[in-house]
C-alpha cells in the first residue's frame, strides 16, 4: 500500500496500520525512511513561519532556514533515535512486550502520519501567525500524535508476542 494510503488508513485504526508494517519484517530501511521523511516535511511546515519572521523581523531568510535545516534533518533524528529507544527500555521495564524495532517504528510511524497537520500548523504559522488558531492546530497535532503512538506501540507489542 502507498505510504500516503497508509497515512489515511491511519486516522481510521493506527493499530492495524502498524500491524501491517509490522507484518512486512524488520526492516530498518523502511523505518529510517519514514523517519527522513517526517523530518523532511518537518523541515517544509517551517518555511511560511520562517518567511513571515524574516520579512516582519527583517532577518535573513537564508539562515533561518539553514538553522531549520540543521535542527530539523540533521539533529531531530538522532534525538528521535534516542527517544525510540528510551520508550523500548520503558516498555520492557514495565513488562510490556516490545521490540526495539518496533519502538522505532511505532515513533517513526507516527510522526509521519501526523505530518499533514504539522503542515496545517506550518501555513497557519505562516499566514496567521501567533495566536488562537495557531496553538488549537498545535494542540490538535499533538493529541493526534500522541493517539497515533500510543496506539502503534501497542500494535507493536502484540506483534512482539
Amino acid at each position: 500500500m502507498p505510504v500516503t494510503s497508509d497515512i489515511a488508513a491511519t486516522y481510521r485504526g493506527p493499530g492495524r496500520v502498524m500491524r501491517r508494517l509490522m507484518a512486512m519484517g524488520a526492516r530498518e530501511d523502511r523505518a529510517l525512511a519514514f523517519l527522513m521523511g517526517f523530518c523532511v516535511i518537518a523541515f517544509i511546515a517551517q518555511l511560511p513561519r520562517l518567511a513571515r519572521q524574516a520579512h516582519l523581523q527583517g532577518e535573513d531568510l537564508s539562515m533561518l532556514m539553514a538553522g531549520a535545516l540543521m535542527g530539523s534533518v540533521f539533529i531531530l533524528p538522532l534525538l528521535l533515535y534516542i527517544i525510540a529507544w528510551a520508550t523500548h527500555l520503558i516498555r520492557k521495564l514495565i513488562g510490556r512486550q516490545s521490540s526495539s524495532y518496533g519502538a522505532r517504528l511505532a515513533l517513526f510511524w507516527s510522526l509521519l502520519a501526523s505530518t499533514p497537520l504539522m503542515l496545517l500548523y506550518g501555513l497557519i504559522g505562516g499566514f496567521i501567525g501567533q495566536g488562537p488558531a495557531l496553538q488549537l492546530v498545535g494542540l490538535i497535532w499533538v493529541a493526534v500524535f500522541l493517539w497515533f503512538w500510543i496506539a502503534t506501540l501497542r500494535a507493536s507489542g502484540e506483534s512482539a508476542a
